[in-house]
């Protein structure tokens, strides 16, 4: 128990630290953009004025209320405090809908696309790499090259492949859009079925690019598994191969759940391909639009919800490989 104590201990300090200094970055190197935001928004507010005067009085106030005359510091102060209790302030380029607000109505769409994507190429590109480590000769010739070259399509250029054969060329799915433009977000099954095929092509644009690493890199692990000492002396025992291939596969599988752990941690910034190209309305292209509109709050919120992600599930696969990794456990001990 010392031992898991002191292994525990240390991951909770670095965990601190880490996530101090990325609530630090994520609130001042947004700010170090050389754009001002609020002389857009002033600008859109007195167009056709004439006064110079009040167009002053117009910025003044809108820097008041976004705190952007005060000092960087008591901004920072201002943005954790609020921060606690989930308030991002105001969005500049979306002014004056709320950032909670923006954050809330995107992240499920993003959610409702990334988790099934990730898990779906994550099991099909394991299940592929692991039957061709095992079964080798023909499986193997033909899946190895087909995992590299997927594997090796960036994502954008395989969403504009699926775009443009199966939805300009073939016309079977929509183009963009998470559904009809012409319709209201309800219950009721034409909008749903309008969700579904919109939903087709960002969906394996994903899957597609994430079978193909995934295959070959279980494809890796299996085969240097197959061949491993243990394995060989298990043969010599007479000990199953069936018992002897599910040793060798769940041991093949924990880089692999680091992995998954880590595409699931990050999927909201994954998303920013898949949801640009299509048009998808995630947190992956609110991103991206507060970006090319230097939307401080709305980046620092996106960004924050990133990492907090990333740290969360670094950290409990840590504790998880603590205990199911045999490797971890004799360390404790040492």
């Amino acid at each position: 128990m010392k031992g898991y104590r002191k292994y525990f201990g240390k991951k909770i300090l670095w965990f601190v630290i880490t996530f101090v200094v990325a609530v630090f970055l994520n609130f001042f190197l947004p700010r170090l953009m050389p754009a001002d935001p609020v002389a857009a928004i002033t600008g859109k507010m007195a167009s056709g004025m004439t006064d110079a005067s009040a167009v002053q009085e117009i910025y003044k106030r809108y820097e008041e209320e976004f705190g952007t005359n005060k000092p960087m510091w008591q901004q920072f102060l201002i943005f954790c405090k609020n921060a606690v209790r989930g308030d991002f302030g105001t969005s500049f380029s979306q002014y004056p809908r709320k950032v909670s607000d923006i954050i809330s109505s995107a992240i499920g769409w993003t959610i409702a696309l990334q988790l099934p994507a990730i898990l779906v190429g994550w099991l099909l590109g394991n299940l592929l790499g692991a039957l061709a480590a095992y079964l080798r000769k023909g499986w193997d010739k033909v899946l190895m090259p087909v995992s590299l070259f997927m594997s090796n399509v960036p994502a954008f250029g395989m969403a504009v492949i699926l775009l443009v054969v199966f939805g300009v060329n073939l016309k079977w799915f929509p183009i963009a859009g998470g559904y009809s433009f012409d319709m209201i977000p309800n219950l009721s099954w034409s909008f749903v079925k309008s969700v579904i095929s919109h939903y087709q092509l960002p969906f394996w644009s994903i899957v597609l690019v994430s079978i193909g690493g995934q295959a070959v890199g279980m494809r890796s692990m299996s085969i240097y598994e197959l061949n491993a000492d243990y394995v060989k002396y298990a043969r010599f025992l007479g000990i199953k191969d069936s018992k002897i291939v599910g040793y060798v596969f769940r041991n093949a599988m924990l880089p692999q759940i680091t992995g998954l752990a880590l595409s699931i941690g990050t999927m909201i910034g994954g998303a920013l391909v898949a949801e640009i190209v299509f048009s998808y309305p995630g947190l992956g292209s609110t991103m991206y639009a507060a970006v090319t509109a230097a939307d401080y709050p709305l980046i620092s919120a996106t960004t924050l919800i990133i990492t907090v992600m990333v740290l969360l599930v670094t950290f409990l696969l840590d504790i998880v490989y603590g205990f199911i990794d045999p490797r971890v456990k004799a360390a404790q001990f040492d």
